[in-house]
């Protein structure tokens, strides 16, 4: 392997609170990190996709159950805020981290600013799926943070569905390679955790986030020094999504998992 000889990452997100918080801890490490962030989808571009994909019912039902999550936001604010507090974080913008705004990922824009920069590797947290075209337009290892443990728990709310099925020893995180499948690239390394009784939807992937920049930091590092070491996890893969209102509420209320 070709001795690097960057040590510039580039973080590529949609944004958010997650990911604030990730990119604030990954500068103390890297110095010289950029960010490249895309417009979030839309609402209704989400909506009209999961409609297709599993029908108008459950789409919306999916929808309402991220609207009825956040309605104890103050409860939720108070638990996030604990949780940076407890790993020595924070979830305030930088102004001397760099910030490169695309309208997505995948548009040549993205493509002409990854280019450019160089970077030893790129970490995509809380963003769309990487398109064939953007991947090769890499010109460095790409490594995502999942909030679940692959490959039994891909895609979305991996936390909360190993909870609802009574596998709470895989509630944690994976930080993997990215290749064209969704969480199937291979694994670099995972952490478990214990969520707190006042964890819920809304906190568990910021306690996966939080407890996990130990292995993110060291994930890129490997990529920096060519160490990387992947590896493909044992299990069943299953892709998952967000619990539809009805879903939801049944287990909030015969298993206490919010």
């Amino acid at each position: 392997m070709q001795e690097q000889t960057s040590s510039r990452i580039v973080v590529m997100t949609a944004g958010g609170l997650n990911p604030q918080v990730m990119i604030n801890a990954l500068a103390r490490h890297f110095p010289d990190l950029h960010v490249i962030r895309e417009e979030p989808e839309s609402k209704g571009m989400l909506l009209r996709r999961r409609a297709k994909r599993f029908g108008w019912p459950t789409a919306l039902g999916q929808l309402a159950t991220m609207i009825a999550s956040r309605l104890g936001k103050s409860v939720a604010a108070r638990r996030s805020d604990e949780i940076i507090r407890d790993h020595g974080l924070s979830a305030e913008p930088d102004p001397a981290i760099p910030v490169t705004l695309v309208p997505s990922l995948n548009d040549p824009a993205c493509h002409v600013a990854v280019t450019m920069l160089e970077p030893a590797a790129v970490f995509t947290i809380s963003c769309r799926i990487l398109s064939p075209a953007t991947l090769a337009a890499i010109p460095c290892p790409v490594i995502n943070f999942h909030a679940g443990i692959n490959p039994m728990y891909r895609g979305q709310m991996g936390g909360y569905w190993s909870l609802v099925e009574r596998d709470g020893k895989n509630f944690g995180a994976t930080v993997h390679l990215v290749d064209k499948g969704i969480d199937t690239g291979g694994t670099l390394y995972e952490k478990r955790l214990t969520p707190s009784r006042s964890d819920s939807l809304a906190t568990y992937p910021l306690l996966m986030t939080a407890a996990c920049v130990d292995i993110s930091v060291r994930a890129l590092e490997d990529a920096i020094n060519g160490t990387l070491k992947p590896r493909q996890p044992n299990g069943i893969s299953a892709l998952r999504f967000p619990p539809p209102i009805w879903t939801w509420v049944y287990h909030g209320l015969t298993k206490r998992i919010w």
